[in-house]
């Protein structure tokens, strides 16, 4: 496999502009992609008739799309540029929450959300890779920021969906709910695409072996991502659905969930300089446990200040966790590292966003009902941060 970088790639001048423009690709990939599925999941069920299993299945089926785009990113990157496979990547994602509206066949909707997640997963990476190349030869605190930035777009993304779709369902069906899901996207295409293709085609340099990078020097980390990814998945799937059968109105659940977006994009701009100045396993085992709290928060009594003070310590962590990972792979690793690791990081993210949904959504169907489904989040959340506190600092090469 070769690299989408050369070695060396140019600086970049001006990044935060450039940060700022492609976290509309993020917001894309995840924010309306995968996350608004949790928004328009309690009206399918009813409509549809379905159980949290069958609920959970298509959000695996979307992580599992997320594998497989992950998996051939980088490939696809080196055949046709970089620039084409984000503007590919975009397209196939807006395609998807089009298409979500055309069917309420399972297999269909198990088909679309498929190739939502692979759409998505080949945005997130190269957009991720792009922003990290762009920090080079800035401060850590200062690139590790830019990543906050573009990964911040997930939580924009959310944003938008919380302030549109609960009003949309309230007027209509769930159809135009993913028709205006759709249309948002477009307008986040019109806005990433111009600052992906202002930056110079980066051909591979053949025999460099960029593809391939030492998977050993971030073993701790893989294995807290696959945790972090089960974990964080089962919360952001059925967080709506256990608020809407706590008597939670569509007022309280849009509140909520901007409240998730905005303190995720808030936290762009604080974590960096954290992050920056902590060794790598410490610090994400730091933000895991803020997120692995998150989680919990919702089990415990208390009612409404409890859930808001979830939405508030889980919406301004769970994000930091993909930027902490990605900058734990730009402190270690070469440049010519950078996005083939951050592919295969999103590899083990998206195998544990297959695990996730499912299976929640399984014990969600038990006795217990839907708090147990977000238990076992909780509990694998909490698992991750004391796995990535067995990484240690390695020096880049």
């Amino acid at each position: 496999m070769t690299a989408v970088a050369p070695p060396e790639a140019p600086a970049v001048t001006r990044p935060l502009p450039l940060a700022l423009a492609l976290m509309a690709g993020s917001a894309v990939a995840l924010g309306l992609g995968r996350f608004a599925y949790a928004l328009v999941l309690p009206a399918m069920q009813a409509d549809l008739h379905w159980s949290f299993a069958v609920a959970g299945a298509l959000n695996t089926a979307n992580a599992l799309g997320y594998l497989v785009g992950a998996l051939v990113t980088v490939p696809l990157a080196a055949r046709c540029g970089e620039r084409w496979a984000f503007t590919a990547g975009m397209i196939v994602t807006i395609g998807a929450l089009f298409g979500s509206a055309a069917s309420g066949s399972v297999p269909v909707l198990l088909g679309m959300r498929l190739l939502a997640g692979a759409g998505g997963a080949v945005v997130f990476v190269i957009g991720g890779g792009l922003v990290a190349r762009a920090g080079r030869g800035r401060p850590t605190h200062v690139a590790t920021m830019l990543l906050g930035v573009y990964y911040a777009g997930s939580g924009a993304g959310i944003v938008v969906s919380g302030l549109t779709v609960p009003a949309v369902l309230a007027a209509g069906s769930w159809r135009w709910a993913w028709i205006v899901l759709g249309g948002l996207s477009v307008l986040a295409l019109l806005a990433a695409l111009p600052a992906a293709w202002r930056l110079p085609e980066l051909r591979p340099e053949r025999g460099r072996g960029g593809g391939r990078w030492p998977v050993r020097r971030l073993t701790a980390l893989i294995v807290a991502y696959v945790l972090f990814g089960a974990g964080y998945i089962a919360y952001m799937t059925f967080i709506v659905a256990f608020l809407r059968q706590g008597g939670a109105g569509g007022t309280e659940i849009t509140v909520f969930w901007t409240v998730i977006g905005a303190l995720s994009v808030a936290a762009a701009f604080g974590w960096g300089h954290v992050l920056g100045r902590m060794p790598i396993g410490a610090g994400t085992a730091m933000i895991l446990a803020m997120v692995t709290a998150g989680a919990a928060l919702p089990l415990l009594p208390g009612g409404t200040v409890t859930i808001f003070t979830s939405a508030f310590v889980f919406g301004s962590t769970f994000l930091t966790v993909v930027t902490a990972v990605s900058a734990a792979a730009r402190r270690t690793l070469a440049q010519r590292h950078w996005t083939p690791a951050i592919a295969g990081l999103t590899v083990a993210f998206a195998l544990g966003q297959c695990i996730g949904p499912v299976l929640a959504g399984a014990l969600s169907d038990t006795a217990g009902g839907v708090r147990t489904g977000l238990a076992i989040g909780a509990a694998l959340l909490a698992a991750a941060a004391v796995a990535a506190l067995a990484q240690r600092i390695r020096s880049a090469g």
